[in-house]
């Protein structure tokens, strides 16, 4: 049984519209989660490891001023657009749509006033939470009203996050949660001793700004073969590596299937990552730079968290081979992700 609890977390400024900030907390035997109506964001996430105690093993704050500072998207959805679009530049039926550029020469995951940073409606269900906004038409950019429902819900030591949404004219769209994770706990100084897997044969080699060069390279003799678990601090001391920020490219089908797993040996946590999705962005916390303080007043530096961002690759809605990023129309984008957490 999941039990949900609904309670005020905070209330925005005025210069940001007003409105009260909720939280939701789902409650299973082995898992609860806490999730903000502002982004969506997962603020909590406690676990057991194989001592049975739990720990809170997502990066944030404990308070709403917190999220209302610049911060890297923690626990966040983010979009239309997850990850970068070149020079925030596309073309849909011949018109060229100009985005916000918030990341370098780029707009990253969804520009100034992204999906992160705004209230969306809730509705309590038996064992979760659903989530919904409309996104106008010209919203940061982009063509077309989309209707855009996130739903949560919680079934023993399983969180699905479903994304579905339409829209009334032609648009990009790729939506993520950007949780970042530390299964030896929050605040704990690194991942260097987490095990991680990730069922990709091939991966997006990207220029100096982030961007996919456009080439789907083979991971098969690199450092991106993690078809194999690999221990993350000897891996990345191995092939000399700053970290990782890179898609990886999954087996092109709308199923759910298993994508990645990362483990941490001394607690036993797990987390297995299952999705419909196309691609997941493996990033390795490589900005974080202990400039902000989370939870407990602890500071997170680099290398303290890892993502697996489950998405569209990136920058697909200018490249005509990448998997289409384009919702039509009378077409539901509709995708689902699960994390299913055990201890070993």
């Amino acid at each position: 049984m999941t039990e949900v609890q609904r309670e005020l977390f905070g209330q925005m400024p005025p210069e940001e519209g007003g409105g009260a900030v909720e939280k939701f907390v789902l409650k299973s035997d082995s898992v609860k989660v806490e999730i903000l109506s502002l982004g969506c964001t997962i603020a909590a996430l406690e676990v057991k490891g194989r001592d049975g105690k739990f720990s809170d093993v997502v990066l944030g704050f404990d308070t709403l001023e917190g999220y209302l500072r610049k911060h890297p998207f923690f626990g966040a959805v983010v979009g239309r657009v997850a990850n970068r679009i070149a020079k925030g530049r596309f073309t849909v039926d011949g018109k060229e749509y100009q985005l916000f550029l918030n990341n370098g020469p780029n707009s990253l995951h969804g520009g100034a006033k992204g999906f992160d940073k705004v209230l969306w409606s809730p509705q309590v269900l038996p064992n979760g939470v659903c989530f919904f906004r409309l996104s106008p038409d010209g919203e940061e950019g982009y063509p077309g009203d989309l209707k855009v429902w996130v739903t949560y819900t919680l079934s023993g030591a399983e969180l699905a996050i479903n994304y579905r949404a339409q829209t009334s004219k032609t648009t990009p769209i790729s939506l993520t949660n950007h949780a970042y994770f530390n299964l030896a706990g929050q605040g704990s100084r690194d991942i260097y001793d987490h095990v991680i897997f990730i069922e990709a044969d091939s991966y997006l080699p990207v220029d100096d700004t982030k961007i996919p060069t456009g080439e789907v390279a083979a991971v098969q003799g690199t450092s991106f073969d993690l078809r194999q678990p690999v221990e993350l601090g000897k891996h990345l001391e191995k092939f000399c590596l700053d970290g990782f920020d890179h898609n990886f490219c999954l087996q092109q089908a709308q199923a759910r299937r298993l994508v990645a797993r990362a483990c941490h040996p001394p607690t036993g946590r797990t987390m297995e990552v299952h999705t419909t999705q196309p691609g997941i962005q493996f990033y390795t916390g490589n900005n974080l730079d202990g400039s902000l303080k989370g939870k407990g007043a602890i500071t997170y530096p680099k290398h303290s968290a890892f993502c697996l961002e489950t998405q569209n690759w990136p920058d697909a809605v200018n490249k005509p081979h990448f998997p289409s990023a384009l919702l039509q129309p009378g077409e539901e984008y509709n995708h689902t992700t699960w994390l299913l957490f055990s201890a070993a």
